[in-house]
């Protein structure tokens, strides 16, 4: 782990914000290492989710004018007749429009978070199956552990921004002189 500068020169507050400063670094890194790990690997997996197949590649015409598209109470109603009882049952969590792909995400919120995408233009089921990428969002966000850990992501940027001034400071303060 190493030891905290010791200085030969400056004041003794200089001194004692080196000394802060190490063990600021030391202790909040050894602690955040854990969190920004998991949130480096999930979003690289999530912003890599096409090519390593975790969602669903279809490929439709879009459409220029919203008015080409079903109403959303239609495609809601299409979406809740094309899937099973129990999935209807769990209800919706979210609508995913996309204008440019002439299609809708719907997502619902059964245990096995099961989508179902439709075209915009006919409620056509274009592809029903399981996200399997939801639990890496939700790990990544901090949600999988429940709404109050969303804040872990938080923490996790905090300590990186902190790790970043202390290690600077730790990495500038020998050449600051005195």
């Amino acid at each position: 782990m190493g030891t905290p500068p010791r200085p030969e020169r400056g004041t003794p507050l200089r001194r004692f914000t080196a000394r802060a400063m190490f063990y600021i670094h030391l202790w909040l890194g050894v602690v955040a290492t854990a969190i920004l790990l998991v949130l480096a690997v999930t979003g690289f997996l999530l912003n890599h989710k096409k090519p390593l197949g975790l969602m669903p590649d279809i490929s439709r015409p879009g459409i220029e004018d919203v008015t080409e598209a079903l109403p959303l109470s239609e495609l809601t109603a299409a979406a809740l007749t094309a899937v099973p009882a129990e999935t209807a049952e769990a209800g919706i969590d979210r609508m995913d429009v996309r204008l440019d792909d002439g299609l809708v995400k719907v997502r619902f919120d059964d245990r096995t978070v099961t989508e179902l995408t439709l075209d915009l233009r006919t409620a056509e089921v274009l592809h029903m199956g399981e996200r399997n990428d939801v639990f890496l969002e939700k790990l990544h966000s901090g949600e999988v552990f429940g709404d109050a850990w969303v804040l872990l992501s938080d923490a996790g940027a905090v300590a990186l921004v902190l790790l970043l001034i202390s290690g600077y400071w730790l990495w500038l303060y020998p050449r600051a002189g005195s």
